[in-house]
């Protein structure tokens, strides 16, 4: 039990570390962030809008009663970060040997376990959702 508890802390810290870092790019108006949504041609919307959804999802993961549901957004940014990548800007953005793929696939594996370790938390809210209607 206290190896789980340790893995998840572990996976929430570098999880949130990872999100909450980008957020200096995106919010500062950095170039390599600003031609990336211009590529993707949602300049400067979809960078403002990711970063206010990272920081919610950094937030969220960090609060262990909320953590599955960090974890969902989670998958649900880094999915769509990811298949930028692989549709549009390509593995290797402006010389960057990939980090930024690379730390998009990290945060969805991490997201990934998360929400398989916090599992529990996450069927209860779906089986209370089946007898709100």
């Amino acid at each position: 039990m206290m190896k789980k508890i340790i893995l998840q802390w572990i996976l929430r810290f570098f999880t949130a570390v990872i999100l909450l870092q980008t957020l200096y790019f995106k919010f500062s108006g950095a170039e390599e962030s600003i031609y990336i949504f211009s590529t993707l041609g949602i300049e400067p919307y979809g960078r403002i809008g990711s970063g206010i959804a990272e920081a919610i999802v950094s937030i969220l993961l960090v609060i262990p009663r909320t953590t599955w549901l960090g974890a969902l957004g989670g998958i649900a940014v880094m999915s769509g970060a990811i298949l930028s990548h692989l549709f549009v800007l390509g593995i290797t953005v402006q010389n960057d040997g990939g980090l930024l793929f690379l730390l998009a696939v990290l945060v969805l594996l991490s997201c990934l376990a998360l929400l398989y370790l916090d599992k529990e938390k996450f069927l209860n809210v779906l089986k209370l959702n089946k007898y709100v209607n």
